[in-house]
């Protein structure tokens, strides 16, 4: 889901693969690893500094396991 949010801003404001990568300081390939949705390797902290580079924040929350099953 966080891929497919970010992939989805970089689409909102026109960025570019390669323009995005530049602004992370990355390679291309590393930016499609982390745009990968069954990447699960990538960490916190590429994540937060790709939101960022697109005005956004990465929120995360523990919930009680017994409460999610109830919805």
């Amino acid at each position: 889901m966080l891929a497919w949010q970010l992939e989805q801003a970089m689409q909102e404001q026109q960025k570019t693969k390669q323009a995005m990568a530049k602004q992370l300081h990355t390679s291309r390939s590393q930016l499609d690893r982390l745009l990968d949705p069954q990447n699960v390797s990538v960490t916190l902290d590429t994540i937060t500094r790709a939101a960022r580079a697109l005005g956004k924040r990465v929120i995360l929350r523990v919930a009680d396991l017994k409460a999610a099953k109830r919805a």
